[in-house]
């Protein structure tokens, strides 16, 4: 299987399988001298982990990393740093249950990438999915926690803003809140309906979709390339490559189609700190694929947990029909713990944009040109 890398300066590389001893990625391009230890991966991943409240997973994965090459420490670094070389990111598997498994692992899951995988390659690893279960996402956690270290200044959100047809109240978005609920949502009354809601979702053994919406601020203008190097086409393709996204829209997105051109172009007005001021963001902080200053917003939509617990209508490996239901420990809504992924895939993408402009451009030209 190819294809398991992304990224160009700083670029990742993702193995290992749902039920596997272990998963995990070696980050390749990460500049020298840079703090790293093993608690500020953990942080992040701790966000992302199963089984800390009812509705995720009840799988139960401690998540714990371990780094096994690229730092170093003695008395001249002061502290364990980045040395340039791999980074080798290690994070066991201890609470898989195949057996779970056994009596469908012959029979195409619906919705599921069961099929395409016996299509393509002649073999699958069918416990949990091997490598198309969202379990590999905690690997880019793991990496997204580095390239947040490559650029500092940037700082990096996300948050659930619908789910199902139920959408939050802007209005009331508080960042306060994303911590304070087990949703990533940040609008407290609309956390509250999540919960009545989910709960009727998770006891019908169904599932439902959701929408992420990832804001990174403080990148500076200048970042991306004109054509095959947009920033906006290559924060698409990371968040699409994310298990179970299925669309993805920056700035005003498919909204963008019902306005006129007057409304979504973004007036520009010359700041008292040299620099420009837009009155609007309809681009999301991106003009002709490279970053305006303003605020990176991307958001992505996931659907339904395939595996659910109703019968559903399919066919086995040896051409005859068949119904199935997927036992096992399953997300009722998976676009909660896509949060953190969809941070971790922004901040990956930011990083190797970040060491591509300072190689080709260096410090940049100075702005406003004299007159």
């Amino acid at each position: 299987m190819s294809h398991n890398s992304f990224g160009h300066l700083f670029r990742v590389t993702t193995f290992g399988e749902s039920h596997g001893p272990a998963i995990g990625c070696v980050v390749d391009g990460c500049p020298p001298g840079l703090p790293l230890v093993e608690d500020d991966i953990q942080r992040f991943l701790d966000r992302r982990r199963p089984g800390q409240n009812r509705f995720t997973t009840q799988r139960q994965e401690a998540d714990k990393v371990k780094i096994l090459s690229g730092v170093f420490e003695d008395a001249q670094t002061g502290g364990q740093v980045t040395t340039g070389t791999p980074i080798a990111l290690l994070i066991e598997n201890t609470d898989q249950r195949s057996r779970d498994y056994e009596e469908i692992k012959n029979v195409y899951r619906p919705g599921h990438a069961d099929y395409v995988y016996d299509a393509k390659y002649g073999v699958r690893d069918y416990r949990g999915g091997g490598r198309s279960s969202a379990r590999e996402t905690a690997s880019r956690v793991a990496a997204g926690a580095v390239a947040r270290k490559v650029v500092a200044s940037v700082k990096i959100r996300g948050a659930l803003v619908q789910m199902g047809p139920h959408k939050i109240d802007r209005a009331k978005w508080d960042w306060d809140e994303i911590d304070k609920n087990p949703f990533f949502c940040p609008d407290a009354a609309a956390a509250r309906f999540f919960e009545t809601y989910l709960d009727g979702v998770r006891k019908s053994g169904s599932s439902i979709g959701a929408v992420i919406e990832i804001i990174a601020e403080n990148a500076p203008a200048g970042w991306g390339a004109p054509i095959y190097g947009k920033l906006d086409s290559e924060i698409a393709a990371a968040l699409m490559s994310i298990n179970a996204v299925k669309g993805v829209e920056i700035g005003e997105g498919f909204a963008a189609a019902e306005l006129s051109g007057e409304d979504n172009a973004d007036e520009m007005r010359f700041g008292n700190e040299g620099k420009p001021i837009f009155l609007s963001n309809h681009a999301g902080g991106v003009l002709g694929g490279i970053s305006t200053g303003q605020p990176i917003v991307a958001r992505f939509a996931v659907k339904p947990t395939s595996s659910i617990l109703k019968s559903r209508q399919s066919i086995d490996r040896f051409g005859r029909e068949s119904e199935i239901v997927t036992k096992g420990r399953h997300d009722p809504c998976v676009g909660i713990r896509a949060v953190p992924v969809g941070e971790a895939m922004v901040a990956c993408v930011l990083a190797d944009q970040f060491l591509r402009h300072r190689g080709q451009i260096g410090a940049g030209p100075a702005w406003p040109f004299p007159a």
